[in-house]
């Protein structure tokens, strides 16, 4: 008896496709049992799209592509020349394995959990390890690398000459919650309730929050739902327990999780509540804009004796301690409480240090 487990069927249209290239009449569906040590799914899949991306391949070259054996991928081939496929193979240095033009597999053919992972774009391999779906990723990823020609009017690929990892540099491990713990209860659209601590050492709060999904942006990932119909922005590692209530979420019906995140970085970089007025010397300019980005504007005038005028834009008071590593390299004109805070601020670290080293 054969189980569902133990069987692929190739759909009848895929078959179709295949008898009118080349004229052979091929099983229609047809039943595949996977046994140990035969060809699996993946393999299966992988083999049809390699041949078709190409005009002829050697057997060395198929087993290298697949890793297996020689062995192995001759009876691979064997098996679907047997099965109605137009495969054909030609001996000679000019020979190879070759499957007749116009009839390949459209990537239709990728698994749904394949198109799901696929429709992930932008996350690095770590993130796609995150979520647990580095596995699933790298099958559909490989399946559409085979189907598309190294050059494109004569020029490389650009898979070939761009690498993406969003990763930002020296990025200590995370704690909190791992974003493939939360993605079940997300995709069954339950509350959660997470106990979070804020951005400033304040103790965790206990939250119930209706989840839209979750975000990963330069490096870090967080979750992006409503408290009490208001959108918010979660960091995982801040989160440091979490529950899934027996409750369906009570998200806003006109929302969905790219709209929330665009409302909610809108807000982010458009929530100033203190601008502060210095002037840098122009030996840390490239640094401080590098640092600050869109919050520095370099005023109009440069004076070369004093450095460059700039307004830096901070969310609040406190936030001006990011311009204590610049030292006397920064002076601040202005607002009154940005210069007397940076005061206190370098005053503290002064007295700590002084104590240290009496101690």
């Amino acid at each position: 008896m054969v189980t569902m487990e133990a069987v692929m069927v190739v759909p009848s249209a895929l078959m179709n496709r295949y008898r009118q290239g080349c004229g052979r009449c091929a099983p229609d569906p047809v039943r595949i049992r996977w046994e140990s040590g035969r060809m699996t799914p993946d393999r299966f899949f992988s083999l049809v799209l390699l041949l078709e991306s190409r005009e002829a391949m050697t057997t060395q070259e198929l087993a290298a592509a697949l890793g297996v054996s020689l062995r192995t991928i001759t009876r691979d081939v064997n098996w679907l020349r047997d099965a109605g496929f137009p495969v054909t193979a030609q001996r000679g240095r000019l020979g190879g394995v070759t499957m007749v033009p116009g009839v390949g597999l459209d990537l239709t053919r990728l698994t749904p959990g394949e198109r799901d992972h696929l429709s992930l774009a932008g996350l690095d391999e770590k993130q796609r390890s995150e979520l647990n779906a580095s596995g699933e990723g790298q099958r559909a990823l490989a399946k559409v690398a085979m189907t598309r020609s190294s050059r494109v009017d004569g020029l490389l690929s650009l898979a070939e000459v761009v690498h993406v990892d969003s990763r930002p540099w020296r990025q200590p491990k995370a704690g909190g919650p791992t974003p493939a713990s939360l993605v079940g209860p997300i995709r069954r659209e339950r509350q959660l309730r997470i106990e979070y601590a804020g951005s400033r050492g304040s103790s965790a709060r206990e939250l119930v929050v209706d989840p839209y999904g979750l975000l990963a942006k330069a490096g870090s990932w967080y979750l992006v739902a409503d408290c009490a119909g208001v959108p918010r922005m979660y960091r995982l590692e801040r989160i440091s327990t979490w529950s899934e209530l027996g409750h369906r979420r009570r998200t806003r019906e006109t929302e969905t999780l790219t709209t929330v995140v665009a409302e909610l970085l809108e807000q982010w970089e458009h929530q100033h509540s203190i601008e502060v007025v210095a002037t840098i010397d122009r030996s840390q300019a490239e640094r401080a804009q590098r640092i600050f980005g869109r919050n520095l504007v370099w005023g109009d005038q440069d004076h070369s004796d004093t450095g460059r005028p700039v307004t830096i834009s901070f969310p609040s008071l406190e936030d001006v301690r990011a311009l204590l590593p610049f030292g006397s390299a920064i002076t601040v004109h202005g607002p009154r409480e940005a210069e007397e805070r940076l005061r206190d601020l370098a005053n503290e670290l002064v007295e700590h240090y002084q104590a240290s080293s009496t101690s």
